[in-house]
């Protein structure tokens, strides 16, 4: 679709969301005086002025033309007024049906229907029908607006890099002696391109290290789409060591399938410029292989697969290439980015698989987490979208993520480290 028409269609839609809300805000105000009545239409009609035309230039300005985090923000500025004018509307579209309900009744039994129906401060309903606005559901309306443009604010300001340690112990059954107690720190969805705060995502990984992890997984998605974005922060994610190492695996954003690159050698090379990123970060990137981990003679696998989602997602992984080999040992341990990729294939063809680590989903970067109470839209679209599950003997963890990709914040479902304690079951 052309831009330009594009662009009206958006705009003729913003305008008429924010006619509806005026009205609320006319019957909030309407028993102050005239300038203060003007003061806000100016200032609220400003505001859309400056968003249409902000808007404009963004859909005429080459897509370079603005840094990648300066684009987040201004997208978000834009799009959560819009999304919390929503919420409003949901509330004024109450009190205007019962306002129609009220005038189709009024046609039935004549305006001598006191207007205590609606409004106690009324008299009789005029002649003309018209059935006033409820003051008490449009302030309603603009504070359940206002909770949504408070929360992704403060989810910007505060909850992008509000790192917590989850401690989670994985009893299997099989592990040999030596590795039990064995501490294991899991990152997954850093996203650099999408970062801000360069003192906080160093502060997430100071974190980390002070938990003396014996062995790092990253578990895909260094960046958002190209290799370039991961440059600044090559001197932060190197000091991520450990003790037998740190081990990566790619996921879906690490290939450059969401840009339009001028040749299919360019995407080649910028998924070369990438594995050379991790090389660079001192991991140990696996492309569909296994590696041997060994104490005291007990020896583990660890297996590491390129991107492997169901549905839409791309399925570049080959398990059974990276599972060969690991078949006789006693404990077998997967990264693998996409949670999907654990009901499609790992249970059904790899029983003998006892973790799947993973990530991708950021459980949406939105929800709430109250004791046992877990929501997320996440949950619609993934049946594991955040934390711990198990079927059998088999579990899959889905890690929260480290970063965030479009909202530059996080509201309820905030970044995580994950610290892993292997038992003996």
């Amino acid at each position: 679709m052309n831009r330009i028409v594009l662009f009206f269609i958006v705009s003729a839609i913003l305008l008429l969301i924010d006619w509806y809300v005026f009205q609320a805000i006319k019957t909030v105000t309407r028993s102050t005086s005239e300038a203060t009545q003007r003061t806000v239409q100016y200032i609220y009609w400003g505001f859309t002025a400056v968003t249409i035309i902000t808007y404009l230039t963004m859909q005429l300005l080459p897509p370079d033309a603005v840094g990648r985090v300066t684009r987040g923000f201004i997208w978000s500025a834009i799009l959560i007024p819009y999304f919390s004018k929503v919420f409003a509307i949901l509330f004024i579209f109450v009190d205007d049906l019962g306002r129609f309900v009220r005038w189709v009744a009024s046609l039935f039994y004549r305006p001598d229907i006191r207007a205590a129906v609606n409004d106690t401060t009324q008299a009789t309903i005029p002649a003309t029908n018209v059935i006033p606005r409820s003051e008490f559901l449009m302030k309603t309306a603009l504070i359940a607006g206002s909770v949504p443009l408070v929360a992704f604010t403060y989810g910007i300001v505060s909850g992008a890099h509000d790192y917590r340690i989850r401690r989670i112990k994985l009893p299997l059954k099989n592990l040999p002696s030596s590795f039990d107690g064995l501490k294991i720190a899991q990152l997954s969805d850093i996203h650099s391109g999408s970062f801000f705060n360069k003192v906080a995502v160093k502060g997430g990984v100071e974190m980390l290290l002070r938990e003396k992890p014996d062995l790092v997984f990253f578990t895909g998605d260094l960046v958002n789409n190209t290799a370039d974005e991961v440059e600044d922060y090559i001197d932060i994610f190197d000091k991520v060591k450990a003790p037998m190492g740190v081990f990566s695996t790619l996921g879906n954003h690490d290939y450059g399938d969401y840009v339009n690159w001028s040749s299919p050698q360019a995407k080649k090379k910028n998924l070369e410029t990438l594995k050379a990123a991790h090389k660079q970060l001192g991991w140990n990137l696996m492309m569909d292989e296994n590696h041997i981990l060994e104490q005291n003679g007990d020896k583990i696998a660890l297996i590491g697969i390129q991107n492997w989602g169901s549905g839409r997602w791309p399925k570049y992984g080959d398990l059974a290439k990276a599972r060969k080999g690991t078949e006789d040992y006693p404990v077998k341990l997967l990264l693998s980015h996409d949670p999907s990729h654990w009901d499609a294939q790992v249970r059904p063809e790899f029983p003998d698989i006892d973790v799947q680590f993973a990530g991708h989903t950021h459980g949406m970067q939105f929800g709430v987490e109250i004791g046992n109470v877990r929501w997320s839209p996440a949950q619609y679209a993934y049946k594991q979208w955040a934390g711990l599950y198990q079927e059998g003997q088999q579990y899959l963890y889905v890690n929260r993520g480290y970063g965030y990709l479009g909202y530059p914040g996080r509201v309820g479902i905030l970044p995580e480290v994950t610290i892993f304690e292997l038992k003996k079951g």
